[in-house]
């Protein structure tokens, strides 16, 4: 489990949080036992308010069990999460070329030099590596992603080989026939590199997707993003809304044999603040339904 709350989550928020609430935000996950943590991105202020206090809350990150991530999108982003003491760096590489313009001002093919060139600055500084293939499902400007795009992408971006390989359906449009479709380019393109899911359910198949990605997965090591709450998306993503809710998917991964390792009441509380400090109600659905049976423990 990959939470993404602090980052990706409050991103696309129009309330911006103190950086005092997105410690005890922090510390409330990682009381409940998540152990890998997007805690912020070192990305230009005026681009992501949201994320305008990101060495403040790196300051602040209580060390030792938890692997402490930062996204990252140029080498002047790496620098900041370098002197930040982050654990791991995510680069966003988008897989079509008006996204990635909009989103990042550079092309794909630019933007995978731009991860090769971070990804050997990071190792050297002892930074675990993640590429995301954003858009990878779709694109908003451009529409369907053929399969053989996101091939070549992942192909340049396998040149400098991460430690993790993510694979993003960043505006929700995903459904699990892709998500097979797209663990077999990981397979063939990127062997023995781990795999990661980024699944959004602006158009209720992000939970879906996240079971199959379970499932094809078997005994091999696979990392799901998800966000307390169900809150974020891209804010340059035309109507991305809906992380899954990082309650919701433990729940059905528990309910289904998997061992999550996560106190998934200890959440229900912290989806519950994030909506009285947002001023909405967040789109998880387990803070308010409760557990199954009633007073149970999934964990």
């Amino acid at each position: 489990m990959v939470e993404v709350s602090p980052r990706d989550g409050l991103q696309n928020e129009d309330v911006l949080l103190s950086t005092d609430d997105k410690v005890a935000l922090i510390s409330s996950l990682a009381a409940a036992g998540l152990r890998r943590i997007e805690a912020t991105s070192f990305v230009h202020p005026k681009r992501v308010p949201q994320m305008a206090d990101a060495e403040a809350v790196a300051a602040r990150l209580p060390r030792g069990q938890v692997s402490w991530i930062g996204l990252v999108l140029n080498e002047r982003g790496l620098d900041r999460a370098i002197a930040a003491g982050l654990d791991e760096v995510n680069v966003v590489v988008v897989a079509t070329d008006t996204f990635s313009t909009r989103n990042q001002g550079v092309t794909t093919a630019e933007g995978i030099a731009a991860w090769q060139r971070i990804a050997v600055r990071a190792k050297d500084a002892g930074l675990r590596t993640t590429v995301t293939i954003a858009a990878a499902f779709g694109c908003p400007f451009e529409g369907e992603v053929p399969v053989s795009r996101v091939r070549e992408v992942v192909a340049g971006c396998l040149q400098a080989r991460p430690d993790e390989l993510a694979l993003a359906d960043t505006i929700g449009v995903g459904v699990p026939a892709q998500v097979r479709a797209l663990a077999g380019v990981a397979a063939s393109e990127a062997p023995g590199v781990p795999l990661r899911w980024h699944f959004h359910n602006t158009r209720n198949t992000g939970y879906a997707n996240a079971l199959t990605a379970a499932e094809l997965a078997g005994d091999s090591p696979v990392a799901l993003d998800s966000s307390a709450g169900g809150i974020g998306g891209c804010p340059f993503a035309p109507d991305a809304t809906g992380n899954i809710a990082t309650e919701d998917l433990l729940y059905l991964l528990g309910r289904s044999g998997y061992d999550v390792g996560v106190d998934v009441s200890a959440l229900l509380p912290v989806a519950r603040r994030l909506g009285d400090q947002l001023g909405h109600e967040v789109p998880g659905q387990l803070s308010r339904a409760g557990l199954f049976p009633l007073g149970s423990a999934v964990r």
